[in-house]
């Protein structure tokens, strides 16, 4: 058997065995594009149920377009209703202690110190001031946190 009679011969359940994979490759695959890519092979399993005549051709133009297009689509959606948390600095960890009060371990100079957060050492970035000085964070940039000094 050629390829091009191989190719002829793809049916509609062709098409829905490919959406149920994909939608399992979507199980163990972050970001949700694999359910995009199974929702294109659906349609294209559709179109092929209700015309059973459509070419080889304009099978794989249909899933690639729908498949383009749908994912576009979702992350336009995504960027424009992003996902809400009620731990917003969850992954975040220097915003976790904005607004915290704590003293320098380190005499800040050039505009940099340290403080000590529970077990870690965090860089600091504020007015020089000597050591035992209490601050209160006020910003995060990256790993360090910009601080103000406490009158």
């Amino acid at each position: 058997m050629n390829p091009e009679s191989m190719l002829s011969s793809i049916s509609y359940w062709h098409w829905f065995v490919l959406a149920v994979v994909l939608f399992g490759l979507e199980i163990f695959a972050p970001g949700v594009v694999f359910m995009w890519l199974g929702v294109a092979a659906i349609v294209v399993g559709a179109v092929l149920y209700f015309f059973p005549g459509t070419g080889w051709e304009y099978q794989l133009l249909i899933f690639s377009l729908l498949s383009v297009f749908s994912i576009i689509i979702w992350r336009r959606y995504q960027q424009r209703h992003p996902t809400q948390t009620d731990q917003p600095s969850l992954n975040r960890r220097g915003e976790q202690y904005l607004n915290r009060i704590f003293t320098l371990d380190e005499a800040m100079v050039n505009n940099m110190g340290k403080i000590r957060v529970d077990d870690t050492t965090w860089k600091v970035e504020g007015h020089d001031c000597p050591a035992g000085t209490r601050v209160k964070v006020v910003g995060v940039d990256g790993v360090i946190l910009k601080v103000e000094v406490l009158e």
